[in-house]
C-alpha cells in the first residue's frame, strides 16, 4: 500500500463484532487494493475490539470513540481520520462484491464534475424476496430529489441510494458532514445537500456491487422515531426538493409512518403540506390512499408478488452468490426506495 491510500473505507459499528468483521474482510478483499479500512467503534466495546484485533492486515485502522454518538457522528469521525483522497462508506451489516470499489472508481474518472458522488445498484435480500435495486438509473437532466423520491409504480420506487453504495471525494464528505442526531433518511439528507454544491454530480454505476442483507424480524431502534420528527426534518430541507419530489416524499415516506395513527387530522396536515408546497402526481394520490386504507401485511404481499413477477423477466431475478447474514429493517416498499430506506420501513 502507498503511504497515502487511494480510498478510505469508513465503517461505523457498535456491539456487532461478527458482522463488522465480515464487512471488514469484504472491504480488504477488494480488487482495488490500495485502500485503508477505518472502523469507528461508536463507544467502548470490548467484544468488537477483540474481534477486529484478530484481523491481520496493516490496512485496517480501528478508532474507538469515548462515548456513543450515533452512526452519523461515527461516520463523520471516520471521514475526519481518513487519509485517502476518496472515501467509501460501508455499514457493518452490509457486504461488498470484490469489484465494488474498482468499478465505482472507474465510473468516477469518467465524470467531468469535480465532485462526483458515485452510487451503485445493490442486491436487496430479505427472508421473503430478493431483487436488485435501484430499478433504473437517473435519466439525463433528472433532478436528484426526483430520482430518489418520485414513484413510477404503486408498490415500489425506482430510484435509490444507501450508505454502503456511496463513494465520493473525501473533501466532499468533510464539507458536507452527516447530520448528527438524524435517525432516518441520513443518506437522502446527505446526498441532497452534497449534490447541491457547485461542481457536484450524482451518478449510479449500473452493476449491483453491494449486498444488503435484511432480517425483517429483528427490530431497529431507529424505527421507533415518530412520524412528526420526519415531517419536521423534511420541511427544514424543503428547498433541496423540487415541488414534485417534495409532494412524493410526503405522500409516501412520511405518510407510511403516519398512517398507523388513523388520524383524520394527521391525514389532513400531510395533504395540506403536499399541496401547499409540492406538486403531487396521480401516483402520489394513489400511494397516499393505499397507505391509509390497505393493511401493511397485504401491501407487503402485493409488493413481493409484483417484484417477483417483474424480476422473473429481468434484472431483479439475478442471484445473490454467497450472500448470508442479517439485516434489521422491516419491508414495506409501499414507500419509495430512497436514501435512508433502511430506516423508513414501518
Amino acid at each position: 500500500m502507498h503511504a497515502t491510500p487511494m480510498v478510505s473505507v469508513v465503517i461505523p459499528t457498535r456491539f456487532r463484532p461478527g458482522l463488522v468483521t465480515r464487512a471488514v474482510r469484504g472491504a480488504l478483499a477488494q480488487t482495488l487494493s490500495d485502500i485503508e479500512v477505518v472502523v469507528v467503534v461508536d463507544g467502548p466495546d470490548d467484544a468488537t475490539a477483540a474481534a477486529l484485533a484478530a484481523v491481520d492486515d496493516p490496512r485496517l485502522r480501528v478508532i474507538t470513540l469515548e462515548r456513543n454518538g450515533g452512526a452519523p457522528h461515527a461516520r463523520n469521525a471516520g471521514v475526519d481520520a481518513a487519509r485517502a483522497p476518496w472515501t467509501a462508506l460501508l455499514d457493518d451489516d452490509d457486504e461488498w462484491l470484490p469489484e465494488k470499489l474498482a468499478t465505482q472508481f472507474a465510473a468516477a474518472q469518467r465524470v467531468r464534475a469535480r465532485l462526483p458522488i458515485v452510487s451503485c445498484r445493490m442486491y436487496n435480500r430479505t427472508p421473503r424476496a430478493e431483487y436488485v435495486i435501484p430499478r433504473r438509473l437517473p435519466a439525463a437532466g433528472e433532478p436528484v430529489s426526483e430520482y430518489l423520491t418520485v414513484r413510477r409504480g404503486l408498490f415500489h420506487g425506482d430510484g435509490f441510494v444507501q450508505t454502503s453504495t456511496l463513494l465520493a471525494p473525501t473533501e466532499l464528505f468533510r464539507r458536507v458532514p452527516f447530520t448528527v442526531g438524524l435517525r432516518r433518511q441520513q443518506e437522502l439528507d446527505w446526498t441532497l445537500r452534497a449534490a447541491a454544491l457547485p461542481g457536484a454530480e450524482f451518478v449510479v454505476a449500473d452493476a449491483p456491487l453491494v449486498i444488503w442483507n435484511q432480517d425483517e424480524d429483528r427490530p431497529r431502534i431507529s424505527l421507533t422515531e415518530p412520524w412528526q420528527a420526519q415531517f419536521a426534518w423534511v420541511r427544514t430541507i424543503r428547498h433541496l426538493f423540487t415541488p414534485r419530489a417534495y409532494a412524493a416524499f410526503l405522500m409516501s415516506v412520511v405518510t407510511s409512518m403516519a398512517a398507523p395513527t388513523r388520524s383524520p387530522h394527521v391525514l389532513a396536515a400531510l395533504w395540506r403540506e403536499a399541496h401547499r408546497h409540492g406538486r403531487p402526481g396521480m401516483i402520489d394520490y394513489l400511494t397516499f390512499l393505499q397507505l391509509w386504507v390497505v393493511p401493511p401485511t397485504l401491501r407487503h404481499r402485493l409488493r413481493d408478488a409484483v417484484l417477483r413477477r417483474r424480476g422473473a423477466a429481468g434484472r431483479a431475478a439475478e442471484p445473490v452468490d454467497g450472500a448470508h447474514g442479517s439485516r434489521t429493517a422491516r419491508g414495506d416498499l409501499a414507500q419509495p426506495l430512497v436514501a435512508g430506506f433502511r430506516d423508513v420501513r414501518p
